[in-house]
């Protein structure tokens, strides 16, 4: 697809003629070491005016914390339960019973949509959930149905940019991908029939990320960079041109008034040359003064409602498609914002941080002055703990990417005594590391202090004493130690 090539796809949602929408919605994953409480992670949706989110599971938790909030909420379903759910019936109807129907009547949760599987299409799973996909929504759809909430709450599958592209590079050249055209036609009927919506996510930064030759100014909306022609209609951003290319799509397989939604769009701040706070505050500040106006796209108009992609940075994704998965949100891991970003909902122009986080004791974790690069306990020390840690900062060009070698030690030894809840043996690396209660950070490069862990349900029990993982590898830290 030359400039619209889409690689990938992670937040922002589009208005349904079904449900009237209106403002701003994020996703909220938890994919997280030490994830905030969800009342506190509620809280901070609504004190930033953020009245949609969407859940990539269906966490009792989070959703319980969402009751009685107003707060519209997208239910998702894991692509690792798509072949259970689409072998049978009944399944479908349990997991309807228990994560929606008793979270609406019991907990007051305003669920709207349920999102059968994540990407399920993406070019990278190998056609793993091709087989599975649309029949998960078949039953997913009748359990609803059964439950009586066909009519209020829609099924949906959000799907990355790349189930399209263009043959031409141009908007109007937009088809579904061959190989999998055959099964896109049966769920996007499927989707027309029933009402509900079809999901997209869009991500100029992968194009940027896989494509050193891609035009940066055409990745945001300022306009400066030269337009794209498409038989008179001129694209000033790749958004525009991305989306126009699926509206094409749908309307050349007989669709073109099936809504849109656009589950994630967003822009990451660490962990690649071009994930930095000045282009993503650029970007999801432009992106949102793109759609205030609320005239759409060149190809359909209409008012557009977005779900950011990020909320919350989750130090516990993982780093395969790049170190910058870890950086998608508008806030940092304890919920301070990362910069100024005016989403038009708040009094102050600005994002509110989260309230009531307890954050860990004023020390750091840092390689000993007297340890020498030379050691050889420290290549293994570091190692060690960028596997247990984050150490996705340290990079080329990455917040942390000017630290000379003693720096970067000290940034691995600090990350995974953070995650590790500052235990007095998570910072035992054999005779090169200490405590210090003076502040490493430097320029850009922060030395983050962890916040204490919440155990709200089992499945958090991430990080922090209970988790054995974190006991066997400060067994080791002791055994190197004293042998």
């Amino acid at each position: 697809m030359g400039w619209l090539s889409v690689a990938y796809g992670l937040v922002s949602v589009f208005s349904l003629v079904v449900h009237s929408v209106s403002g701003i919605g994020a996703n909220w994953g938890t994919q997280a070491t030490h994830p905030l409480p969800p009342e506190t992670v509620v809280d901070l949706l609504r004190d930033n005016g953020i009245d949609k989110v969407k859940l990539f599971d269906a966490d009792y938790g989070n959703l319980k914390a969402l009751g009685k909030t107003r707060i519209e909420v997208m239910v998702g379903i894991p692509n690792e339960m798509l072949a259970s759910l689409a072998g049978s019936v009944k399944s479908a109807e349990k997991w309807v019973a228990k994560n929606v129907s008793e979270h609406m009547t019991t907990n007051n949760v305003n669920i709207r949509y349920v999102a059968v599987g994540n990407e399920p299409f993406l070019e990278t799973y190998n056609g793993s959930f091709l087989r599975t996909t649309f029949p998960a929504l078949q039953n997913i759809q009748s359990a609803l149905i059964k439950a009586g909430l066909g009519n209020q709450v829609k099924v949906t599958v959000p799907l990355n940019a790349d189930v399209y592209a263009s043959s031409t590079s141009l908007p109007s050249g937009g088809d579904f991908r061959t190989d999998i055209h055959d099964y896109m036609i049966p769920i996007v009927k499927f989707l027309m029939d029933n009402n509900a919506p079809f999901t997209v996510n869009i991500y100029p930064f992968i194009s940027l990320y896989i494509d050193s030759n891609f035009p940066v100014e055409y990745a945001f909306f300022d306009g400066n960079a030269s337009p794209l022609n498409d038989g008179g209609t001129y694209y000033y951003n790749m958004f525009d041109a991305n989306y126009d290319t699926l509206v094409w799509a749908l309307e050349k397989n007989g669709f073109g008034n099936l809504p849109i939604i656009v589950g994630e769009i967003g822009w990451p701040t660490d962990g690649d040359q071009n994930a930095n706070l000045d282009y993503a505050q650029r970007f999801n500040q432009g992106f949102m003064t793109h759609i205030s106006g609320g005239k759409g796209t060149p190809k359909r108009a209409g008012p557009v409602d977005a779900y950011l992609f990020s909320l919350i940075d989750e130090d516990g994704k993982s780093i395969q498609p790049g170190s910058f998965e870890r950086h998608w949100g508008v806030f940092y891991f304890d919920g301070s914002p990362k910069y100024q970003f005016n989403l038009g909902t708040t009094n102050s122009g600005s994002l509110i941080p989260a309230r009531n986080v307890k954050h860990l004791e004023q020390k750091w974790c840092v390689m000993k002055p007297s340890a020498g690069l030379d050691d050889p306990q420290v290549a293994p020390s570091v190692q060690y703990a960028c596997e247990k840690a984050d150490c996705t900062s340290l990079g080329y060009q990455t917040s942390c990417g000017g630290l000379d070698a003693r720096g970067n030690i000290s940034y691995a030894f600090n990350s995974y005594y953070q995650t590790h809840n500052q235990l007095d043996t998570a910072c035992q690396f054999p005779n090169v590391s200490k405590i210090v209660k003076t502040d490493p950070s430097t320029g850009t490069c922060i030395f983050r202090i962890g916040i204490q862990p919440y155990y709200g349900s089992a499945d958090r029990k991430k990080g922090g004493l209970q988790s054995p993982l974190i006991l066997v590898g400060h067994l080791i830290l002791f055994l190197l130690t004293v042998l």
